[in-house]
């Protein structure tokens, strides 16, 4: 389990250290810095599947991802006194991401490259300055068992002794996508397929043209896809080789007597839903955003493969409030099995939530344009300790 989220330098979000627990729920007013901490969050997560270079690349490259506001506020820029102005910077441009866990930590520092830009096409793609892996909660030179420094790479062995790869890095790749070798670092192995494990469901379509209501070729699906399409495999999976009486007892408890069924159309799966006082089912075609996006919603927390986390992007939308205590109830229920992080403006749910055994809020705000955690202080974050370049 995460113990700690670290995030400096990405967007609005200038330093944020966040204590995480079993049941998180990441809230906040418009604008305050909750989808940035979502993001951060799979951008982190690219870092494992050799696409965190590309993902900044979709959002306008790094220099339109780092904070925009100056290196840090003086007294005077906090009290009023003085407006905000920049001021000489002292450290480097870098965008950081990090975590620490019951059992390795770890961080990644992205930069501006060194070369002229005449001596290659790529000028404007970030560059990997540093990655660290360590055991423990916080970064000590005796914890660390994987550093990556620029192109060098070098891995502890079993006495304890460094030992260089003699293959430099690429810039642009990850430590953890370029060496699969067990015998050679098997914690950089164990936390790249941590993260790996690591699920995002974030605003699912459910309009007319949305696959979701269509007919699908079913094969069993123990994990929901990112954008749902297979939904009916997901389900059919759940019901065969998961936890059917918990998908009966989700269906039952948001949309009392209803049920749900899954038809096989010559190896294509279609869901349809049974409800109280029809006289047929109503396929998936015909239901509501909002029930379908709960069916969407169901099939992701009751997994038959439960991830290390689960991360829920807003998963109210287009859902009635009077379907968020139901829901409530199956993100806990799935916080058994895995860690769980949401993101939430949604009052009724958040309420829900924070009555869960386990669960933390962690209730963001804006402070001169950058996110901070809301009646925090520095005495209230748990210890983190940036890797230097």
């Amino acid at each position: 389990m995460l113990t700690t989220l670290a995030i400096a330098n990405y967007r609005s979000l200038r330093e944020v250290i966040a204590p995480l627990g079993p049941l998180n729920i990441v809230t906040g007013p418009n604008g305050s810095g909750k989808s940035s901490v979502y993001r951060a969050l799979r951008l982190l997560a690219m870092t494992a599947r050799g696409g965190v270079i590309a993902s900044l690349a979709r959002e306008g490259g790094l220099p339109s991802t780092l904070w925009a506001g100056p290196e840090r506020f003086s007294r005077a820029m906090l009290s009023g006194e003085l407006p905000v102005q920049g001021v000489r910077r002292d450290d480097p441009v870098n965008l950081r991401l990090g975590f620490a866990g019951d059992q390795f930590g770890y961080a990644i520092d992205l930069g501006l490259p060194t070369i002229k830009p005449t001596t290659t096409a790529f000028s404007l793609d970030p560059v990997i300055k540093r990655e660290c892996i360590w055991s423990g909660p916080l970064l000590r030179p005796s914890a660390m068992l994987v550093d990556r420094h620029g192109p060098t790479l070098r891995t502890r062995d079993d006495s304890g002794e460094w030992q260089t790869i003699p293959q430099p890095v690429a810039s642009f790749d990850s430590m953890m996508t370029e060496f699969s070798d067990p015998r050679t670092a098997p914690e950089m192995i164990a936390v790249r397929e941590q993260i790996r494990s690591w699920r995002f469901y974030d605003h699912f379509r459910t309009d007319s043209e949305s696959p979701v209501r269509l007919p699908q070729i079913g094969t069993h699906t123990p994990v929901l896809g990112d954008d749902g399409s297979d939904l009916a495999a997901a389900l059919q999976t759940i019901r065969e080789i998961g936890d059917a009486a918990a998908l009966d007892d989700a269906i039952d408890d948001a949309f009392p007597g209803a049920s749900i069924a899954v038809i096989n159309l010559d190896g294509r799966f279609e869901v349809t839903m049974h409800q109280h006082g029809l006289l047929r089912p109503l396929k998936g075609a015909e239901l509501s955003d909002g029930t379908l996006r709960y069916l969407l919603l169901v099939a992701a927390l009751l997994t038959p493969r439960p991830p290390a986390l689960l991360v829920l992007n807003e998963p109210e939308t287009s859902l009635h409030p009077d379907l968020l205590p139901a829901l409530a109830r199956l993100i806990a229920r799935a916080s058994r099995h895995s860690q769980v992080l949401v993101v939430s403006h949604a009052a009724r749910l958040i309420a829900a939530l924070e009555r869960e055994d386990g669960s933390q809020s962690i209730v963001l705000e804006k402070q001169l344009g950058a996110t901070r955690i809301a009646g925090a202080d520095a005495l209230d974050m748990p210890p983190w300790k940036w890797p230097s370049r």
